[in-house]
């Protein structure tokens, strides 16, 4: 059972309205990054998870998910009222939609189902979950940049940094399985070449090294093609 408190999660004050910036931001309402597509995504995948801490914490984040879609809502009806006989509205997807937020992208793409990502294992959708937070963080990121309006603004401010809020929580919950930097998880073992690093990519010159192709964790193979011909 859901209960809507009808005031947003945090305050929305907008003061220079401009509808071409709302269309912007319909990139995070009905964007494959936007808070419909974190909100729907969580709150299904908390259906797979038997750890009832876990299955708690992402319908918590997944409801203050909605909330963050009211938020954006707010900010796009905010910036598109009032405004409709200027220019730069009969400039935007508005013209044609009217006022408020729609279930479309900023370029006008209709949301799909295909933004979500959950496949019923709960290592793999708490790894997704993090892409999709880094991607959100990154629009707002952009989306604050390009905003004018100081209400604005404080409001995107709010809504980046949950996005490392959750990002953090769901760190700690794989960490709490050990999973965090563990990259098998499920039953299948994999086999030989595992711990194989294939260099694939050399100037001629210079290989370059690090952890990522470095013992003990990798064999590192720096001559591929011609071990693959030898063997």
């Amino acid at each position: 059972m859901f209960f809507h408190k009808k005031e947003p999660i945090h305050v929305v004050n907008i003061k220079e309205p401009n509808p071409r910036f709302a269309q912007l931001l319909l990139e995070q309402f009905g964007g494959a990054t936007g808070e419909l597509s974190a909100a729907l995504q969580y709150w299904v995948q908390s259906f797979h998870v038997e750890n009832a801490g876990i299955r708690d914490m992402l319908q918590d984040i997944a409801i203050e998910e909605f909330g963050h879609l009211e938020m954006v809502g707010k900010m796009i009806e905010a910036h598109t009222k009032n405004v409709d006989q200027t220019d730069a509205y009969k400039s935007t997807l508005f013209a044609v939609r009217g006022m408020g937020p729609h279930f479309l992208d900023s370029q006008g793409n209709a949301w799909t189902a295909s933004y979500l990502n959950e496949g019923g294992d709960v290592v793999r959708d708490l790894r997704a979950n993090i892409a999709a937070e880094a991607g959100a963080r990154q629009t707002y990121e952009e989306l604050i940049k390009l905003s004018t309006d100081e209400g604005t603004k404080n409001a995107l401010v709010h809504l980046l940094t949950r996005e490392i809020s959750h990002t953090q929580m769901f760190m700690k919950a794989l960490d709490s399985m050990g999973k965090l930097t563990e990259p098998f998880f499920g039953n299948i073992q994999p086999d030989e070449t595992v711990d194989i690093y294939y260099n694939l990519s050399t100037n001629g010159t210079q290989d370059e090294r690090g952890p990522w192709n470095a013992e003990p964790s990798f064999r590192y193979i720096a001559d591929p093609v011609n071990q693959v011909t030898k063997g």
